[in-house]
């Protein structure tokens, strides 16, 4: 069995109805599948994090690496690209596109093996995880206090356990924002907040003491990655647990931010950190640190399945009776790739997801969905 080829696809949509993070304004969605095929006829399929088109060419210029090798080598063809691009590259754009490869050689050694991933990891410690709702972000031309309660009162309805809204507008609209969220969610419903790197450390300290009250379970991203030191003195100076990872790449960044104990919760994203290789490196650093671990996740069904496949290994920390059980973040905002790429879309029923129990990642791609989408491959 050899690498026959290695084939990246851009996906794209224009949106109808446009909204923003704190920094961005989401008119396209876009995506890049990674696509192996080898010489047996067995495809795998990957997701890469961020910009799509440079992640493709990124792609293009790692596959010679790969090509004309066993599929199932995966640590020594991920230290092969990794090595090859070191110089520039341990963090960024080419771990992302690093990420998708290495996501697609696991489906494929799952399908050569004929077991899902989470069995070539070492088995599942669960059937199941509670998901929780992404969104809240500021549409635009529409008040968002009210789009937010409208929001809010779906996710209440579809099942959902646990929400995470967008902050990063301002501090005293932030805090407008969050005490609706709650009022609207109620008691029984987790809140968790994500800035996305909009604030700096004063801010971000001022708006984790004005909305203390609100039992808020994490407060995402609260300035840019960069900063670990500004994440340490948010930690210290107001009471909501700090989260991120999202932007950090490879054991050697989350490393550094794991040794400074900047977060409480860690979140790599499976398509971004270095691929299922990668992440399970940053998640024994992480045990061993004791630092809870909740992956991000963004993106197509692909990012879905794969982050399933991880989060079904995620170790109990600690081992206990009543186990607190990891989350799947279910991004909500429209993303036709999320659902319609996928033969069988992945979806909730109560507030919880099921671990894809197929071969590989446990999910099949819709070959015509993904021709009507794509724009380069």
């Amino acid at each position: 069995m050899r690498i026959a080829a290695i084939h990246p696809h851009v996906l794209r949509h224009d949106l109808d109805a446009h909204f923003q993070s704190a920094f961005s304004t989401f008119a396209t969605r876009w995506a890049c599948l990674v696509e192996v095929v080898c010489d047996d006829g067995t495809v795998g399929w990957g997701e890469c994090l961020g910009p799509a088109a440079p992640n493709a060419a990124l792609v293009r210029a790692m596959a010679p690496l790969a090509l004309g090798r066993d599929p199932r080598d995966i640590e020594p063809i991920w230290t092969e690209i990794y090595s090859q691009f070191r110089d520039q590259g341990q963090r960024g754009a080419t771990m992302t596109a690093q990420s998708g490869i290495d996501i697609a050689l696991w489906d494929v050694a799952g399908k050569s093996f004929g077991v899902p991933v989470h069995r070539l990891l070492g088995g599942a410690y669960r059937a199941d995880v509670p998901c929780y709702a992404t969104g809240g972000f500021r549409p635009v031309g529409r008040d968002r206090d009210e789009a937010l309660a409208e929001e809010l009162r779906g996710y209440r309805e579809a099942g959902f356990t646990a929400v995470k809204i967008k902050i990063g507008y301002g501090v005293a609209a932030d805090v407008a924002s969050i005490r609706l969220a709650r009022e609207v969610l109620g008691p029984g419903i987790a809140l968790m907040i994500d800035a996305n790197h909009g604030y700096d450390a004063v801010e971000a300290i001022r708006l984790g003491r004005a909305v203390s009250d609100q039992d808020i379970d994490w407060f995402e991203e609260p300035v840019v990655p960069e900063l670990l030191d500004a994440y340490v003195e948010i930690r210290a100076r107001q009471p909501i647990p700090v989260a991120g990872g999202e932007t950090w790449h490879g054991r050697a960044g989350f490393a550094e931010a794991i040794a400074k104990r900047a977060v409480d919760i860690l979140q790599p994203d499976v398509c971004g950190c270095g691929g299922i290789t990668e992440m399970r490196k940053i998640v024994s650093l992480a045990e061993t640190a004791g630092i809870r671990v909740t992956p991000h996740v963004w993106g197509t069904g692909v990012a879905l399945a794969a982050s399933l496949q991880m989060l079904a290994t995620l170790p109990p920390t600690p081992p206990r009776h009543a186990e607190r059980e990891p989350l799947l973040e279910f991004d909500q905002t429209w993303n036709p790739f999320r659902q319609e790429i996928l033969s069988i879309p992945i979806a909730q029923t109560a507030g919880r997801v099921a671990i894809p129990q197929g071969r590989g990642l446990g999910i099949e791609i819709d070959r015509a969905a993904l021709a009507r989408y794509t724009v380069e491959a």
